[in-house]
């Protein structure tokens, strides 16, 4: 399902089967809004993004608030497994759907997809995008199986987060001062992660 099919109007379905431990896998493909129906937010809109229904103004910065954890959500079903992916990243993301696959009872995938008619950005460059999401901390690529944190990869320094904003028009109104906002709040979600993944 979509970002918005899984963290907004399929979650209660979801959610059950994940409580009930069913044997099956599920991948959330993650562009960020409901963008068959006209671009309008979902809980995993970022914060900032520009999108019909939440349009940025003198008044409104856009997406008001942050993106939903989804994935901290399935592990707090205490299921076998759960992970993020990016297509930029083929082998790790073929290794996890596998290993989700493998697995038995619940398992949940969330793969970063490009949007460039929802991003307004250029279709040539989504699988750059789709490594720079990672690289700036955007969309860290992490597994946790049977509660067990591990990051797929580390960055000793992130990239700036403007290097992942700036080619696509949905965060093109974003100011300075929001940018060094969004930059704190994405290394202090890695390192939340680091310190999960040391944890083990």
């Amino acid at each position: 399902g979509g970002d918005g099919a899984t963290f907004d109007i399929g979650l209660q379905a979801l959610s059950g089967a994940m409580e009930r431990g069913h044997d099956f896998i599920y991948v959330c493909y993650d562009n960020e809004a409901y963008m068959n129906t006209g671009i309008q937010r979902s809980s995993a809109t970022p914060y900032g993004a520009m999108t019909t229904t939440s349009p940025p103004g003198k008044k409104s910065i856009g997406q008001a608030t942050w993106k939903k954890d989804m994935p901290a959500i399935a592990v707090a079903h205490n299921i076998p497994y759960v992970a993020t992916a990016s297509p930029a990243y083929p082998f790790d993301l073929m290794a996890k759907v596998k290993k989700g696959a493998e697995l038995k009872g619940p398992a949940y995938i969330q793969i970063y997809s490009p949007c460039p008619t929802g991003w307004r950005s250029a279709g040539e460059i989504s699988v750059k995008l789709a490594r720079l999401v990672v690289e700036t901390g955007a969309f860290p690529l992490y597994e946790v199986e049977n509660g067990k944190y591990k990051l797929s990869m580390d960055f000793e320094k992130l990239r700036p987060i403007i290097d992942y904003m700036k080619p696509q028009g949905r965060f093109r109104h974003l100011t300075e001062s929001d940018l060094v906002l969004i930059q704190k709040r994405l290394e202090d979600q890695l390192q939340e992660l680091r310190d999960k993944s040391n944890a083990n």
